[in-house]
């Protein structure tokens, strides 16, 4: 794998840039655009990522569009919108599910392996925030240094430790401003 000059900062969507909907312990995305709602912190932590030369990269399963249960065009939507009020330089989607098997399904780092190859990321360089273990997972497959912001769903804990827990996207970002590598 090459290593290219750009540091990145991977972030899951759903529970870290918008609220997740949790029902019974679990995180799920928003049905639709009424829906949505930004993390409070979101808009000023990503704007001191981008600040400190970070390049923005929104990196997300949304498998429930292969089973049918939500369309292509509303989590587009979604994604759209968060472009719009948030400065994201480009946001990658998985669309399938498990049974799938492909390579790009977060815990598999293909979505952070597609993203580096097509913007020279130094994926050393570079952290994945997300706030589950598939994010976290995936992050460390890819090389990359991972935060977890604690959302204490009922779920696994990541194979992977973590190199930091956080309890929001702000502090997150305090955390990776101040042990990014400097090139």
């Amino acid at each position: 794998m090459g290593i290219g000059a750009v540091k990145a900062v991977f972030l899951d969507r759903d529970g870290v840039l918008n609220e997740a909907v949790v029902r019974e312990g679990r995180p799920y995305p928003p049905a639709g655009l009424e829906d949505l709602k930004l993390v409070p912190d979101a808009s000023e932590a990503l704007g001191r990522l981008k600040a400190a030369g970070f390049l923005l990269l929104v990196v997300t399963n949304q498998p429930d569009v292969a089973k049918g249960t939500q369309s292509r065009d509303v989590v587009e939507a979604i994604n759209a919108a968060l472009r719009a009020a948030l400065p994201i330089d480009d946001v990658l989607v998985c669309w399938h599910a498990d049974r799938d098997a492909c390579s790009c399904r977060k815990p598999k780092p293909g979505l952070l392996l597609d993203a580096a190859s097509r913007y020279g990321i130094d994926l050393a360089a570079s952290f994945m925030v997300g706030d589950r273990w598939r994010d976290i997972d995936a992050g460390a497959a890819a090389g990359c240094r991972t935060v977890l912001i604690e959302r204490d769903y009922r779920e696994r804990a990541p194979a992977a430790e973590p190199d930091f827990r956080a309890i929001s996207l702000a502090s997150a970002a305090n955390w990776m401003i101040a042990n990014a590598l400097i090139h």
